[in-house]
């Protein structure tokens, strides 16, 4: 079941920011980025750069996951 959103930090590019995701989309995150054998603000950064317009990183970051996952099944 999802809880709430928890707050995190990352450091893109040197600076730091903070991105509430559901413990969900973190494990998810994290579990990508593992398989990948990229650190977690590396790919928080490759996200970060492919956003487009008014898109939040929360956003960006969740809907990075559910692709992933689309294009594995």
């Amino acid at each position: 079941m999802t809880t709430g959103p928890e707050k995190h930090s990352l450091t893109l590019r040197g600076h730091r920011t903070s991105v509430s995701l559901e413990p969900e989309f973190w494990a998810a995150f994290r579990a990508i980025a593992s398989e990948s054998s990229r650190p977690l603000n590396q790919l928080a950064s490759e996200i970060d750069a492919a956003r487009r317009g008014e898109e939040g990183l929360a956003s960006a970051i969740r809907v990075f996951c559910l692709n992933h996952y689309r294009q594995r099944s």
